[in-house]
């Protein structure tokens, strides 16, 4: 009888604990809370407004893409097909681009050149940093220094000389065009590069960024190397 007794005080004395214990792990780790302030969160879910209608927008293109490819294969299958490919040439970077668009330009800054601070290149760094703030506002099409970047673009470091598809980026000055969808959008990347902080980045290492106005036509170099696929392979014919 006294063992039955011992028993539930010990098993009643374990939860009693328990509880204790996950109270006291709650009080030392309360759940991390939202700090951000109503500008900040006004600021993410406009992006990710934007990344929605941009998703719906390339939803859409490939609805009317393969209702198009399936009205033409019943009358001619050739011509889907070649222009099937042309479209893929042209969102690959394979052709050159000419539309509405804008163009930067990135020269040495008065002042560094006023104190003696030659720039002898630019940083990878610094450019990668361009060119995710020209992607994130629909800058389809870019160029540095007229070398096409296109998906699979190294821009990196290679014996002390910054390179774009392995071709050495030239001492500033230089030009970066950049290809948009619609003039709309241009005015949208102007003023998205005009209120970030690119500018000053640049400024940091003697550099000056020129953001030109939008205009109706600018020209985009086509990518003139080849290009290596890791997983793609031809097969023969019949396969």
């Amino acid at each position: 009888m006294k063992q039955g007794v011992y028993v539930r005080f010990t098993i009643i004395l374990l939860i009693v604990g328990f509880m204790i214990a996950v109270q006291y792990n709650t009080v030392q780790k309360p759940e991390s809370r939202d700090t951000r302030d109503m500008w900040e969160i006004r600021q993410e879910l406009s992006f990710e407004k934007e990344l929605h209608s941009e998703l719906l927008s390339n939803i859409r293109d490939v609805n009317q893409t393969i209702t198009k490819y399936e009205n033409i294969q019943s009358e001619s299958p050739a011509q889907a097909l070649n222009e099937t490919l042309a479209t893929l040439r042209t969102k690959a970077g394979l052709t050159e681009v000419n539309g509405p668009g804008l163009e930067l330009t990135i020269e040495p800054s008065l002042e560094g050149q006023a104190l003696g601070q030659e720039v002898t290149s630019i940083s990878p760094d610094l450019l990668v940093h361009l060119l995710n703030e020209i992607n994130r506002f629909n800058g389809h099409d870019v160029s540095i220094d007229g070398k096409r970047i296109i998906h699979s673009s190294p821009i990196r470091d290679i014996n002390g000389q910054t390179t774009v598809n392995s071709l050495t980026v030239r001492t500033p000055p230089f030009k970066v065009r950049i290809g948009t969808e619609s003039i709309e959008d241009a005015d949208k990347l102007y003023n998205h590069l005009k209120s970030s902080m690119i500018a000053d980045d640049f400024f940091i290492d003697n550099l000056t960024l020129t953001i030109g106005e939008p205009q109706d036509q600018i020209g985009i170099p086509a990518f003139d190397q080849a290009i290596k696929n890791t997983y793609l392979k031809n097969t023969s014919k019949g396969d």
